[in-house]
């Protein structure tokens, strides 16, 4: 990864634009759930082949703007922004975006719940929760730990197991939500985290019962009604935009 100096263009491009803004979106809500943690961790779309926003190194969900989103490219040249890079971003995200082309947008958090399932030796979504159908069939798990990502060949260990699904569970780590568009991924890494909010919760409260388990072939069923009903995730990302506007001014300035 080359280093380049961080600069600004005074060129807009609207498609570009409207990512920083979305991708900002996400973040400052990510933040408001205590999906974040410290200035770790990120969120990225792809805008072309080999072109890439992406958050910058040091800053807080929380006072992320458009405006400081990044542009970078395949190899990890900053093309556009006032910030640099944090490392493991570009390994993790550029090598899964470049193997999975379905993965335009890529969330990897390590947010509290769904990490909680990474920690526990076989940890799997149990299919007992109907949150827990929108995943069916979609979820890979990387049960081998194997450090911070910070070269090359970590990316592209990731990335191959992630193998065109849509999350995955990584060992003793976190998570990697992709999708389509930011509020496709959003709505996902959203829904996620509740899902392994109530699974744990149930196994605690279950004094050695066992789950529920929903058969596989309302699994099915369910999963693909879930899939029929997208659109509420735009719903749902639109919404908090329009809460963004109404609390925090300012969070999709692009100056």
């Amino acid at each position: 990864m080359k280093k380049a100096k961080p600069h600004a263009t005074a060129r807009r491009d609207s498609v570009a634009d409207q990512g920083r803004i979305d991708l900002a979106a996400a973040l400052r809500w990510a933040a408001r759930l205590g999906l974040n943690e410290g200035v770790c961790n990120h969120f990225s779309l792809e805008l072309a082949p080999a072109r890439y926003l992406i958050n910058p190194q040091g800053l807080h969900w929380s006072e992320v703007t458009a405006a400081d989103i990044l542009l970078i490219d395949a190899k990890g040249n900053i093309l556009e922004g006032r910030h640099t890079m944090e490392p493991t971003a570009f390994f993790i995200h550029s090598h899964i975006h470049q193997a999975n082309p379905h993965a335009k947008c890529v969330m990897h958090t390590h947010m509290p719940f769904a990490t909680a399932l990474t920690l526990i030796e076989g940890g799997r979504v149990e299919w007992c929760n109907q949150n827990a159908l929108r995943y069916y069939g979609r979820i890979a798990y990387d049960d081998e730990y194997n450090g911070v990502a910070l070269d090359d060949a970590e990316g592209r260990r990731i990335a191959a197991k992630l193998s065109g699904r849509d999350i995955m569970f990584m060992a003793s780590h976190g998570v990697t939500v992709v999708g389509p568009t930011v509020a496709r991924a959003f709505g996902d890494l959203y829904y996620l985290e509740r899902t392994c909010m109530h699974q744990v919760l149930a196994v605690q409260g279950a004094a050695g019962r066992p789950l529920r388990a929903i058969p596989a072939a309302m699994c099915e069923t369910v999963a693909a009604q879930i899939a029929g009903e997208r659109q509420q995730d735009d719903y749902f990302f639109a919404s908090i935009k329009r809460m963004l506007d109404r609390d925090e001014p300012g969070w999709s300035s692009l100056a």
